[in-house]
């Protein structure tokens, strides 16, 4: 009897009077929705203390208990950021909380979980919101959860103060540390949610993607996670393709004429010497949000060449591309791809495009002058985006189970500008509105299914899917998501990704 009391105090209930789905935590009690075709959702489950007051450039301290039922049908705020040069309306510091969608309630096996990471450059976005709506995935067999972290100078300032403070001796990667106990979250809680613990996928776009990749590189996340989606983001990255790309967004910025050296993220001393400009530890703490927001109202200001992300000695005690490059990476099977078009610059003067080629090239430029000509756009996806992933599977593949993928589909009435950056997030997650076309049902249908597939056993084929190879260096097989569907292909962009590699290295090595 002792054992069946203790049972039913842990299992999810869901009672004749109060058909709404309910779940006991060690922290407290939650009520959720139903979902209309069976299933349930929690939204806004705090996963952390607020990190307001004292708690702000801290890492996330864990939730106290709450005594009585919380509710949990509607999602926390976004993470305080900017929005048009002013602090976002419903955006708040008080924004750690996640999502949690099943559709087996109560559960009655323990399924994959998926964790999302938005995008947004680490500075702006959001999981709070239908843009993410886990309903579609969870029906294929897993538990979707969608994480807020903090985002911008909360999420990604570095001060000599706050490092002073630290017991680690490391401040900045705040945003990554949420992440982390996101993560913990997870380990600790899921199984009450009918995932499984053991098998968690961790999978984000953009920006969410760039740290779904770093995490692999951090101690503090060792078998937290069995598998890595990655979406237009990985560890390495190229400040000038970044420059004339920033433009096309509208930013103030202007290509180098100098050569440039490799880093992925900035050492800790360069953050910390950026953050002091903006004043005492104790000035800024006392600041109200939407003050410390108006320091940053400038083009990613704050954000550097790496989202924000520095080698602070603790979460990242190492560049994450020396650590891929060096074999140290968590052997975590990995999934990354991009878009065919992702962001595409405005017209370059020659001039501007061959200094910034000479910049990062050095004395490799004369064959990227023969490979690209006058085409910016070209030289901006393969630099930024495109080849990345092939300079990270290179690393990656020998040693752990990797797949790579091209998305090539444009949203409906966008078809002159391609599947630029994000065109394939609707897709993932099944939220294509009454615009799409059969074909991009179809299209999502097999993307969902490839990666729910990878998510439950770190392979994405299954039956009724083209089979989509493995990568490798030397054939380099890739999946190309088209208007006709997937076609397994060979040696995407292989002459231009071979120069970027080759840059990549020389770089590393000087």
């Amino acid at each position: 009897m002792r054992l069946l009391s203790i049972l039913l105090l842990i299992v999810p209930t869901a009672t004749a009077a109060s058909p709404d789905p309910a779940v006991s935590l060690a922290t407290g009690r939650l009520r959720g929705s139903a979902l209309a075709q069976g299933g349930a959702v929690f939204k806004g489950i705090p996963y952390a203390q607020p990190p307001v007051g004292d708690l702000r450039w801290r890492p996330p301290v864990p939730v106290k208990p709450w005594s009585s039922e919380r509710g949990a049908t509607a999602f926390g705020p976004p993470c305080a950021q900017n929005s048009n040069g002013r602090m976002l309306a419903n955006s708040s510091e008080d924004c750690l909380f996640l999502n949690v969608w099943t559709a087996d309630w109560p559960p009655h096996s323990r399924k994959p979980v998926m964790l999302w990471l938005h995008g947004g450059g680490n500075y702006a976005g959001t999981a709070s919101g239908a843009n993410f709506d886990g309903e579609s995935l969870a029906r294929r067999g897993v538990v979707l959860v969608t994480v807020n972290y903090r985002l911008t100078v909360f999420g990604f300032f570095a001060h000599p103060e706050l490092t002073r403070e630290s017991a680690h001796h490391a401040s900045g990667n705040y945003g990554l540390m949420d992440q982390v106990a996101a993560l913990q979250w997870v380990r600790d809680n899921i199984e009450r949610f009918g995932g499984d613990p053991t098998n968690v996928t961790v999978f984000g776009q953009s920006a969410g993607a760039v740290d779904a990749n770093v995490l692999m590189t951090s101690p503090l996340t060792k078998g937290l996670f069995q598998r890595v989606i990655a979406e237009s983001g990985t560890v390495t990255r190229n400040p000038d393709a970044a420059t004339l790309s920033m433009t096309a967004l509208g930013a103030v910025m202007k290509v180098k004429s100098g050569p440039v050296a490799y880093s992925d993220a900035p050492p800790l001393a360069e953050a910390e010497s950026q953050g002091a400009e903006f004043g005492s530890l104790q000035h800024l703490r006392a600041l109200p949000a939407a003050d410390l927001l108006k320091l940053v109202a400038g083009p990613q200001m704050s954000i550097g060449p790496a989202n924000g992300i520095v080698v602070d000695g603790w979460v990242l005690p190492k560049p994450p591309a020396q650590v891929f490059s060096t074999g140290q990476e968590h052997r975590v099977p990995l999934l990354i791809g991009n878009n065919s078009r992702e962001r595409t610059p405005p017209p370059v003067a020659p001039e501007d495009l061959r200094r910034a080629i000479e910049a990062m090239y050095g004395p490799l430029a004369p064959k990227a002058f023969t490979l690209y000509g006058d085409r910016a756009a070209e030289w901006v996806v393969d630099t930024m985006y495109r080849c990345p992933v092939i300079a990270q599977l290179n690393w990656h593949a020998p040693r752990s189970p990797s797949f790579e993928y091209e998305f090539d589909r444009a949203a409906p009435g966008r078809e002159a500008v391609g599947a630029v950056h994000g065109t394939e997030v609707a897709y993932v997650f099944g939220a294509l509105n009454p615009n799409y076309a059969d074909a991009d049902r179809a299209i999502s249908s097999a993307m969902q299914q490839y990666w729910t597939n990878f998510a439950k056993t770190g392979n994405p084929n299954g039956p009724g899917l083209t089979q989509w190879p493995k990568f490798d260096a030397a054939a380099r097989g890739y999946i190309e998501f088209t208007g006709d569907g997937p076609v397994a292909a060979e040696g995407l962009r292989r002459a231009y990704c071979d120069l970027y590699v080759e840059n990549v290295q020389r770089l590393m090595r000087e």
